[in-house]
């Protein structure tokens, strides 16, 4: 059970009004809402979209898996998977949008793993604006190495969010996998 307020909400705005879907790509599949996808083909970093309407805006996406270890015992949850900031939009010939950037990663992208006999896990992406003052390095590891386990387990987002400063969802996704 999430016990994170701003997780519940971003759940609940993103089922209940499809302009709040944040488009996600892993590979050559295009993810919809709630779609079940094998861990196995989900271990790439997936491209993001969205059409934006504040196109000059910098913005970051989080991932969170909130079923660990198992869907109903998930006391280690919510599990970071990625932070990425720096994301900004990007409009290639065909008109199509998508967010890019070369920030380096606040914690770099780890695809799903849920234990051998769990149900599926729902693994969840979040777009905000970043805040201005948003400063990577200090939540980064150091050095740009990648970030353990200990720093991803029972992530506390509400802290988190309030901490940087994020504001209210621009977008979200997600999808089951096992």
């Amino acid at each position: 059970m999430i016990t994170s307020n701003i997780v519940n909400d971003a759940m609940s705005q993103i089922e209940s009004d499809s302009s709040k879907t944040l488009g996600l790509k892993i590979g050559s599949q295009n993810i919809e809402l709630g779609q079940y996808i094998k861990a196995t083909e989900a271990q790439s970093i997936p491209e993001l979209s969205f059409p934006v309407t504040r196109a000059s805006k910098t913005y970051l996406v989080i991932s969170l898996d909130l079923d660990a270890p198992f869907p109903s015992v998930s006391f280690l949850s919510p599990i970071l998977h990625w932070i990425q900031p720096g994301l900004k939009i990007s409009q290639d010939e065909t008109g199509s949008t998508t967010l890019k950037g070369d920030a380096p990663f606040v914690a770099n992208y780890i695809g799903p793993s849920p234990p051998p006999g769990s149900g599926p896990h729902r693994y969840t992406f979040f777009l905000y604006e970043q805040p201005e003052d948003f400063n990577a390095k200090k939540y980064a590891p150091p050095q740009g190495r990648e970030m353990g386990v200990y720093g991803r387990v029972r992530f506390d987002f509400d802290t988190w969010a309030k901490e940087v400063g994020l504001g209210e969802l621009v977008a979200g996704n997600y999808f089951w996998s096992n």
